[in-house]
């Protein structure tokens, strides 16, 4: 048995402890909560850090990385989902996979893109341990998208970007929503804009702080 194993059989409780703080903090979504629940957050954290793993807080993953803080995956996909069910679903930047894993339990399907190779390796290793099926990834440059497979009724964007990428906007179904941070500095909005039939709805929500959404692939 792995120390993540036995750690995994002793956090039932403190999963729901994390549960508990998130609708403390405004996360109202039951499918959302059900998916953050089920989600081993600790798997996807260093072995050293996997004690602070239900912790509200982001924790590195290594090369300048983080795992995002549950409240934060909690809200953005609160929001991409807007009490609805997802059919197809688009992640820029894969990072550990922990987001990825939770929209797995939220959406038909996820298509995820992550630039940095290793990080991806991992990755993909913690979807097979989790055994899920319904999740595509890609080694790639985010902001290109992945046109081949839109349009998505929702894309969400793990990194903050300067701006809004046109061909996200381009691959979002009508009806479709985009959740992502943006701003420049250290001071980034988490965005969100609605594909109406005509035109976009941008709506800025609240300050929250990611690692840059750089472009290439490495």
């Amino acid at each position: 048995m792995s120390v993540h194993a036995g750690i995994g059989m002793t956090s039932q409780r403190t999963r729901e402890r994390m549960i508990g703080r998130l609708r403390e903090q405004g996360i109202t979504d039951e499918v959302v909560l059900a998916a953050m629940l089920a989600v081993p957050r600790h798997i996807f954290v260093e072995e050293a850090l996997a004690s602070r793993a239900y912790e509200d807080v982001s924790l590195p993953i290594g090369l300048n990385q983080t795992i995002s803080q549950p409240y934060i995956v909690a809200r953005m996909t609160e929001l991409l989902r807007d009490n609805k069910p997802l059919g197809r679903v688009l992640e820029i930047g894969t990072g550990c996979g922990y987001q990825t894993s939770v929209l797995s339990r939220v959406a038909n399907e996820v298509f995820s893109i992550e630039r940095i190779a290793p990080l991806l390796t991992k990755a993909k290793s913690h979807f097979r341990e989790l055994r899920l099926r319904n999740v595509k990834v890609k080694h790639g440059d985010g902001h290109q998208g992945l046109p081949e497979v839109a349009p998505f009724d929702g894309i969400i964007v793990t990194a903050g970007a300067t701006h809004i990428p046109e061909e996200l906007l381009r691959q979002l179904a009508v009806g479709g929503r985009l959740v992502i941070p943006v701003g420049s500095g250290g001071a980034q909005m988490l965005t969100l804009v609605e594909r109406l039939p005509e035109s976009y709805r941008k709506t800025e929500l609240e300050a929250v702080k990611f690692v840059p959404l750089l472009s290439g692939a490495v």
